[in-house]
């Protein structure tokens, strides 16, 4: 959510400016390279900062504003966007610190677009208590729209026509254009689903994720007076983590720029690792072309990692074509080598893992300075066991799971009703919770009730003598609307505890999960109404709300819940991993179609952002970095032989220490290997047309063959699974000899 920060400490500044204590100006320049001051105290116009991983790029951030403060504008004039709650909170603790928090916004992106589109709801055709629906409040309403087209779910699954519509809104396509563009009947089913889910939308007063930027990129295209006037506001800007900007957020960040043009982005395109949500890395990589008067920062200093981490790092992204050159550099010592671990199966792959965080702590290490990234969540399972069994602490980076939960989705349906009496996904989902007599039938009579009325189903709740075939339920219906008028009434005049309270209170739900057989039900929702009163000690002086307080909750990410002193190891999967660091690393699973993914063997641009996303695993370790792979592996219910990442063959001979480990998770050295693996086979000679077998995709046959930079790259058609571009000397395929 938008933050703003709060008062500094006493005793940390020194001067005093327009009545705020700050750092001065020579302060804030003390102690910084050449490149961080050039940075910092670059004026007006673009600049791009290319900033390596743990090349102090918060830092530049933070002083830059705080410079900015004491030498060009007041702090009100100051936008920072970055990505998450957890690194804008950062943001505003710094400061904070540096004096000069007060009236500088630091935001997300969603936050601030929604805060945009609540203060100016009229002109971009909202009500100001719009919802924001979460991942399965956006389910149901593709249900509901598939439903309207009278198509099945089975056929046209809810989550795969979010995904290619959350794709179009990103790129700021309309329902229009992807119908215009429609290459078959297929294609504009889309295109219809997406004006339907639109619609269902608009009927409850909802917004999804990528609604709150389109909505808020169109509010400053279509509306210049209004944009003059936020431009007017956010003289300078500042983008944290530019590399993931999709298309909306770029027209954003630029569309309050247009005059001055004083828009000052950080980040780095070895780091973009999120196009399967939009993110387009072309928009740093073209920032010179967008602003030609731009200047541009390169910080190559790294104070995080050893020397033998970034040159192993270094070696792997050099691979790809997509970047702009960084000679990253560090003043730090050696430290241990990088270790390979080769281990005979997931189990010991786990185990070993586990031995050595044990390790770690006898020697003096502590738990929390460790983390363990993985490609894909199905491979935390194993090593949560082991971790058990070693009796290790451990956390995994889901915060999102919490407000998942059923019982605080449940009392949070409740809320949002209160606050969006047309939120029907949420209305729906507590009107017979906990059961209170009003079922199914009924609700499909209030639902057509409201359909064709076009009143809320909540209007419709108190009158249900007007709605045929629902008179059984009649008084039911009539008590829920008496409960939820009275919950609202508390929200507007109470608490947000008190409202919290309201509904545990007199919802029933209580006896409901005393009946259960989940014992854990009410503690979460004692730690939700704790959550509740913080929230309201923070507001004492007004400038809270329910809908603000539902929607911090609506925009909360898994890294949101990471506590970095908790005593315990992390374990995360590596999108999750950007902007955090930690001393001792663990990357597992490093094998062909898990890192990279096996969706990457068919597309080179995927390929570089696998290789993106393991440079981002990597750079996240200060000291000990360990990457592991498995020769065998139970995947999708079949033990299978594992072929070895690529990458493994991409990292630099000097620096790394190699390891195998049996199924007792006992380790040994390893002999020295070529580059690209020791094969019998010599696939130039290999031709288009024959048959091959892969453990991973069965039967196909040759398409095409091409040797590229010393490997050789085919395109093979499977019976099963269609056509596949691999690399050969990893793909583990063999001939296949065909009967006369």
């Amino acid at each position: 959510m938008a933050q703003t920060a709060g008062r500094h400490d006493a005793g940390i500044f020194t001067n005093s400016w327009n009545g705020r204590a700050y750092v001065s100006p020579d302060e804030l320049l003390a102690g910084l390279t050449e490149p961080q001051r050039r940075a910092v105290t670059h004026g007006n116009g673009p600049l791009l900062v290319l900033a390596g991983p743990g090349s102090g790029k918060t830092r530049v951030i933070t002083h830059r504003a705080a410079y900015l403060a004491q030498t060009a504008t007041d702090p009100y004039h100051l936008l920072a966007i970055t990505f998450t709650n957890k690194a804008a909170n950062e943001m505003a603790s710094r400061l904070d610190r540096l004096g000069i928090g007060m009236g500088m916004t630091c935001s997300t992106f969603h936050s601030l677009c929604a805060r945009l589109l609540r203060i100016h709801h009229d002109r971009a055709g909202l009500r100001p208590n719009f919802t924001i629906f979460d991942t399965a409040d956006q389910t149901a309403a593709m249900k509901d729209a598939i439903g309207r087209a009278n198509l099945s779910a089975d056929n046209y699954p809810p989550a795969g026509i979010l995904s290619i519509v959350s794709r179009a809104k990103n790129d700021m396509v309309t329902p229009e254009e992807m119908r215009a563009n429609a290459r078959g009947f297929r294609d504009e089913t889309f295109a219809d689903l997406y004006v339907r889910y639109d619609q269902v939308l608009a009927e409850q007063n909802a917004l999804d994720f990528d609604d709150l930027l389109i909505r808020t990129a169109r509010l400053l295209s279509e509306h210049p007076d209004l944009r003059d006037q936020l431009e007017d506001r956010y003289r300078y800007v500042l983008v944290d983590e530019y590399q993931d900007t999709n298309r909306a957020q770029y027209l954003i960040a630029r569309g309050l720029c247009l005059k001055r043009a004083n828009l000052c982005v950080t980040g780095d395109p070895d780091q973009s690792i999120y196009s399967w949500r939009g993110a387009d890395i072309h928009n740093i990589l073209q920032f010179e072309g967008d602003f030609p008067r731009a200047t541009v920062v390169r910080l190559e200093q790294n104070y995080r990692s050893t020397p033998r981490i970034l040159a192993a790092a270094d070696a792997l992204i050099a691979n790809n074509h997509k970047r702009k050159e960084k000679a990253l550099w560090t003043e730090n010592a050696d430290g241990p080598a990088v270790r390979v671990a080769e281990c005979e199966d997931q189990h010991a792959e786990a185990g070993f893992i586990a031995g050595e965080i044990r390790r770690h702590v006898e020697e003096g290490g502590r738990f929390g300075d460790v983390a363990i990234f993985y490609r894909i969540n199905a491979l935390s399972r194993n090593l949560e066991m082991a971790l058990r069994s070693a009796q290790i602490p451990y956390q995994i980076a889901r915060g999102v799971a919490f407000y998942q939960r059923k019982e605080i989705k449940d009392v949070l349906a409740y809320l949002r009703v209160a606050a969006n009496p047309r939120d029907q996904v949420s209305l729906l989902r507590i009107i017979n919770v906990p059961a209170r007599g009003i079922g199914k039938t009924t609700v499909d009579h209030l639902v057509a009730a409201a359909t064709r009325t076009g009143q809320p189903v909540l209007d419709i709740l108190a009158k249900p003598d007007q709605v045929p075939g629902v008179s059984r339920a009649g008084r039911h219906l009539k008590l829920f609307a008496t409960l939820l008028n009275d919950l609202a009434t508390t929200a507007r005049h109470g608490s947000l505890k008190d409202a919290v309270e309201f509904v545990v209170r007199n919802s029933g739900l209580i006896a409901m999960w005393d009946k259960g057989e989940d014992n854990d039900a009410l503690a979460n929702v004692e730690e939700l109404i704790n959550a509740a009163a913080e929230y309201d000690q923070q507001h004492l002086e007004g400038g809270g709300s329910l809908t603000d307080w539902l929607q911090g909750i609506s925009l909360v990410s898994d890294v949101d819940a990471i506590e970095e002193e908790s005593g315990a190891v992390t374990m995360m999967t590596l999108h999750a991993a950007k902007g955090l660091e930690f001393d001792t690393v663990f990357l597992t699973g490093l094998e062909q179609g898990l890192l990279p993914h096996e969706r990457s063997a068919t597309d080179l641009f995927e390929l570089e952002e696998e290789r993106r996303l393991c440079f981002v695993g990597m750079t996240r370790a200060m000291r000990r970095l360990t990457l592991t792979h498995a020769k065998w592996r139970d995947f999708r219910g079949m033990s299978q032989r594992r072929v070895k990442s690529q990458f493994l063959h991409e990292l630099p001979k000097r620096g790394i220490e190699k390891l195998r480990i049996d199924i007792h998770g006992a380790g040994a050295g390893e002999d020295e290997e070529p580059d690209i693996p020791a094969s019998s086979v010599d696939y130039l000679e290999w031709r288009k047309g024959q048959l091959v077998r892969s453990a991973q995709y069965g039967i196909g046959r040759l398409l095409w063959i091409q040797p590229r930079n010393r490997q050789t790259y085919a395109g093979v058609k499977f019976t099963s699974f269609g056509e596949k571009t691999l690399v050969l000397e990893y793909a583990n395929l063999e001939l296949v000899e065909e009967a006369d």
